[in-house]
This record gives structure tokens, sequence and C-alpha cells, in this order.
């Protein structure tokens, strides 16, 4: 395989195409795909046409488009390499154990980050932590990223006033998040590069980065200073909507003259999560009578935010996981016109699936959430009505699909997204609820740029974001899918990726 990182391709050559819409004259014969100019300019059987310039030897391997990741907290994500995983322990004293062990980083903390208590037989608490931690201040960030437990000299640290069991919820454990999250840029961004070059070796060319920050600067230093591995869709959260409406940011605004970072959408939280207890539903949660979640964001003050986002040119990414919250998030589209996407629509009525393509409003979804809440929504949801991870019926109904992980809530790997779409399945289980498992045609499309309502055929024309496998992603089982292999990875036809 010729080229290196950063060259422009001119030719793939010897590959097969698939996605569900191969191009009927070549069937599974290889084919030559030859690149000019950044964009696809031919597709001819293997050897038919000279092949000259930079030529990537597919033979034997298999071309599709480049992947995206259509929801990252891009800096947390980054800085989960120098925090200490949680995601194995089984209980509170385990967690606490562990902490009182973990290493202390540079600014004098100890950071946990994937937890999660939803099923543990014990209870965190302040006084569990504080007697294993001691005078470090000490923070576990929940899997969800919805609740961070501190034990006292963290309280301290923050001048906050301490909770009887330690656990911060929802706005406050953003606001810790935040903090946390503020490290030096010299740091942090070099955390992000690493992450986003391992994220171009599995075939990514896009993500959208929702870090609750400024990310205009951050994305415009990144780029000062030669990041190129992929795109970037930046979001906005209410906080900074102003800022962004009076510097002239719309959706799809390029902040370099490339157009590898563009603005996105304004991001709102409107309930919680499943795993903190806090999303919004229509049944309450079991064991609690008076817990049926919370919205954070009313729903005329959500209203409100997407008419003012949607008079200054931008779309609307709105975070719903409880059916409740759903609904309202679905409303609001109706009553302002607004453009976008729900996040997660992890728990919908029955009545609101085809209102998804009705109105026009994308579902970003991550499949990895169902099989790993897959217990905790037997469990927590067990009295839920409405349907939980309904992937299949939203795909059924023509909603367009788009696949991402929310790093570091789940790890940033599409091939992880669709063999959890399509399987439902990890590790060997049973399958859970295979009745909403997808297609692989459909999910490979969720996990392009434009979702699954645009498919990923490769033709003429087309921007040469491509990723070249060594197995037909359509054909692969769960364990297979998990373990593709990228060969290589082009952004407008530049290598991003090469395999060594």
């Amino acid at each position: 395989m010729t080229g290196a990182r950063g060259e422009h391709v001119d030719v793939v050559s010897g590959v097969r195409l698939t996605g569900g819409g191969r191009l009927d004259p070549f069937g599974d014969d290889p084919v030559d795909v030859h690149v000019r100019g950044g964009i696809i300019h031919d597709i001819a059987p293997a050897g038919a046409l000279p092949r000259r310039g930079v030529v990537v030897d597919g033979t034997g391997g298999w071309l599709v488009p480049g992947l995206w990741d259509h929801h990252v907290h891009t800096v947390q994500w980054a800085l989960v390499a120098q925090r200490t995983p949680l995601s194995d322990v089984t209980d509170a004293v385990q967690a606490a154990s562990v902490m009182g062990r973990a290493p202390i980083l540079d600014d004098g903390r100890r950071i946990g980050t994937g937890f999660r208590d939803a099923l543990w037989p014990d209870a965190p608490s302040l006084r569990l932590l504080d007697e294993h931690t001691g005078d470090i201040p000490t923070y576990l960030i929940n899997a969800d990223v919805h609740s961070v437990w501190l034990n006292s000299a963290a309280f301290r640290r923050e001048s906050i006033a301490p909770t009887v069991d330690g656990v911060l919820r929802e706005q406050p454990a953003f606001e810790i998040s935040r903090r946390l999250n503020d490290v030096d840029p010299a740091v942090s961004d070099r955390f992000v590069r690493q992450a986003l070059d391992r994220a171009a070796g599995r075939g990514v060319t896009g993500i959208v980065d929702l870090d609750m920050a400024w990310n205009a600067d951050a994305w415009a230093r990144r780029l000062d200073a030669g990041f190129d591995s992929l795109r970037v869709s930046f979001g906005v959260y209410p906080d900074l909507l102003d800022r962004a409406i009076a510097v002239g940011l719309s959706t799809g605004d390029a902040v370099d003259p490339g157009g590898l970072v563009r603005m996105g959408s304004l991001k709102v939280i409107t309930d919680g999560s499943l795993g903190t207890r806090t999303a919004a539903c229509s049944h309450p949660y079991p064991g609690d009578p008076h817990n049926t979640g919370m919205l954070t964001v009313a729903p005329d003050a959500l209203q409100e935010l997407m008419v003012r986002a949607t008079g200054a040119g931008l779309s609307c990414a709105i975070h719903a996981i409880g059916d409740v919250a759903n609904s309202h998030a679905l409303d609001a589209f109706a009553m302002t016109g607004a453009t976008g996407t729900i996040e997660h629509a992890q728990l919908v009525a029955h009545a609101d699936i085809p209102r998804f393509a009705r109105l026009g409003v994308g579902a970003s979804v991550q499949p990895e959430h169902a099989v790993d809440d897959r217990d905790l929504t037997d469990s927590v949801w067990a009295q839920q009505t409405a349907l939980p991870y309904p992937l299949r019926a939203l795909a059924d109904s023509g909603a367009n699909l788009l696949f991402g992980s929310d790093a570091p809530v789940s790890p940033l790997d599409p091939w992880a997204a669709i063999a959890a779409a399509v399987h439902r399945t990890r590790g060997g289980r049973p399958a859970w609820r295979p009745e909403q498992g997808l297609d692989a045609a459909t999910a490979l499309a969720a996990s392009t740029v434009g979702g699954s309502a645009t498919g990923s055929a490769l033709e003429p024309g087309m921007t040469a974001d491509l990723a070249l496998l060594d197995r037909d992603p359509l054909t692969a089982d769960d364990a297979a899918l998990r373990g593709t292999r990228v060969g290589a990875t082009m952004v407008a036809g530049r290598l991003t990726h090469i395999a060594p």
C-alpha cells in the first residue's frame, strides 16, 4: 500500500463497493476509484483506466464512505485517557476503594469516570468516599455524565456545600465537569489530537462536537496548531447562544478556509438520564412513586430558545431521553419550525415515533447505549409503556437516523455502534429486543454524514471522504463488525490514516 499520512490519493485500486447501493454494472467485481481535487472523479473496472499519482492498493478490501460520530463531548472524552476507569466496579465500596488508590493528577485531584450505580446493591455516600480518599479532592463521574460523586475535600475545593450522599446531579454535575475539563489547552489539545487520530484509524472522517464550552475558539486554536484529522461540526449551549448570535455564526459556517471545522447546532438539554434516574418519563421509577424524572428546561422556555436559534440561522439539537421529554421536544419543533435533531431518543411514546419523519427531525441515537443499558432498562424502566431504544420503529417510520457514541459515555467506535444496532448484543449474550435491530445497510448509512436517509453508496461527484475496510460490513456478524480493521481513511482524498 503506497501513500503516507497527509498525501492526496489519486486512485484507490482493486476495491469492492458495499453499503446497500452497489453500482450494478460492477456487481462484486473489483473497481478503481479515481479521485481528483478531493472529489470522486470516476469509478471504473479495476485496471481499465491508467493509475497515476498516489495509488492506495485496496485489493481484497471494501470501500465505504467515511464515517461520522454525531455526538461527542470531545475534551471530556479525550481526558478519559488520564482518568481512572470505573466501568467494572460493582458497588459503592469497591468504587471508593479504587479511588483511594487512584493516581493523583498534576492538579492535585483524583478523577474517576464511568461508574454505573443504578444497579449497585449499595449507594454512594459522602462518609464512605471520605473514609477511602481522605484529604485528596476526589471526583467520580457517572458513565452518563449526569451525576458526580465527590468527597469532602472536593466540595471544599469547589466551594460547594456538600450533599448528604456526596452526589451532585444534572446542572451542578455539569458544572463540575466543566471545571474538571478546564485544563491547560496545551494539555487538552494534545489529548484531543491523539484521540481523534485514533478515531481516524477507525474510519472516522467527521464528528459533531458537543463540548459544554465556547468551541469556536478552541477549534480555531487547534487548526492553527495543525489539526487536520477529520471534519468537525461544533455545537453551542444556551448560555453561549447570545455570543454565537453576536459574532454571526450560523449552522454550516466554516471557521477555516478549507471548511474542515464548521458551526453546528444549538444544544439544549431538556431532561436527565436513565442511569441517574432523572430522565423525564410518564411513569415513576421503581420504588420511588414520586419520581418521574425531571424536565430541566420548561416547554415554553425551550420554544423560546429554538425560535431565537432558528432566527439566527442555527439548527437545534435537543437532548431528550424520557418519553415525556421527547414529546415536548417534538412539540417544540412543530411549534417553532426549527430544524435539527433529537439527541438520544431513548424512550419514545408509540404515538411520537412517526412524528420524527413528519417533522423532518433527525434521531441522533447511540446504539451502544442500548447494549450498555439493557439490564438497567429492564429494571429501571420496567413500568414504562413507551418504546425503549426504538431503532427499527424509527427507521420503519421514515425517520433519519444519525449514529454516535456520546463519548465518553461509550467509546468512539462506529463499528461498535453499527454492530449494536444490527445485532443488539455484545460479548455473546442473547440479543436484547432483537425486533428493534436494523439491517446492516441502514446502520452503515446512519454512521455517515447524512444519516440513514441518504444511503451510503459511492458515486462520482461525491466528496472523497472514504474508509478502506478489510471486510464487507453488510455480511459480518457482531464480533466481526467490532473487529473491523481500517486500512486507510481519507478526508477529501487526503490520507488521515494508513495502516502500517
